[in-house]
């Protein structure tokens, strides 16, 4: 399995106090679809009262330019309403939904529960599936939560397998808070990928800047070949009533795949320039 990189610049911007303009993103992530990623997401449909730094994904979609890019479109919805708002963009290719291993959280950023969500899942797959987009489920909370609820490896593993009954081949766990220790995430893969061989396990990481290059380790060491970064490792989830912790910075993860002798597949150059150029 090759290694793939998804830069999120939409979870990037979606915390900032200040709004950015619509053009600054548009160039910024214009830079980013020549980087190399697999994917690129751009932006999100939610509630703009929750997010307001995304009310403006639509213009976004409209003005990006992928001329001569490989990398895949990729947006977040909430709800079946952001995902009907999404497959009306012809450009957009992934669509993503939150999911969540706990209710609290679920409730919490995207205002549902565990029924609620596999049934606008289900939703969202015929919708995908109508308008030949692909849908991405995320696992939030995937290496445990800090708000009560149950949680163990095995009941990881339960999710992953129903979403693997639903068709799902590509599956993501998140640690949105960066409190997970590196033995769970490395406990956590080595039960779910050898379980799902056929399944490609990634992992959305947030770190605090000191602590990232074990937690990539251990998800690298138990066969994670798919990781979401953010440049300059900023960003966070403001739905999670924590101190935000930033993304995984991708020129990290670069230079974690440079020391370890292993191909990244991204124009280190470009985005060393962009790091520089842009304070976000």
């Amino acid at each position: 399995m090759s290694l793939k990189i998804i830069e999120t610049p939409r979870d990037g911007f979606q915390g900032m106090p200040a709004f950015i303009p619509t053009a600054v993103k548009t160039a910024y992530i214009d830079q980013l679809f020549k980087a190399g990623f697999e994917a690129v997401e751009v932006g999100s449909f939610v509630s703009s009262k929750a997010i307001p730094q995304m009310k403006d994904t639509p213009e976004v979609l409209q003005r990006i330019n992928t001329d001569g890019s490989q990398s895949k479109v990729m947006v977040l919805a909430g709800n079946l309403n952001g995902g009907i708002r999404a497959v009306q963009h012809d450009n957009i290719e992934i669509i993503q939904y939150p999911f969540a291993l706990s209710e609290t959280f679920l409730k919490k950023n995207i205002n549902s529960d565990f029924q609620k969500s596999k049934n606008i899942i289900g939703e969202l797959q015929e919708l995908a599936a109508t308008h030949r987009k692909e849908l991405l489920v995320i696992l939030s909370m995937g290496f445990g939560n800090p708000y009560g609820d149950p949680w163990s490896a095995g009941l990881v593993e339960d999710m992953a397998g129903y979403l693997y009954e639903q068709g799902f081949r590509v599956i993501p766990l998140a640690d949105v808070l960066g409190t997970v220790h590196p033995d769970r995430i490395h406990e956590v893969y080595s039960r779910l990928i050898p379980s799902f061989p056929d399944v490609e396990f990634g992992i959305h990481l947030h770190a605090a800047p000191a602590d990232w290059y074990h937690k990539v380790d251990a998800a690298w060491q138990a066969g994670v070949r798919r990781f979401d970064t953010v440049l300059g490792g900023v960003g966070g989830c403001p739905m999670t009533d924590k101190e935000l912790v930033g993304n995984l910075n991708t020129l990290s993860l670069i230079e974690y795949c440079e020391k370890n002798g292993m191909e990244h597949g991204l124009d280190a150059e470009l985005l060393r320039t962009l790091s520089q150029t842009y304070s976000f």
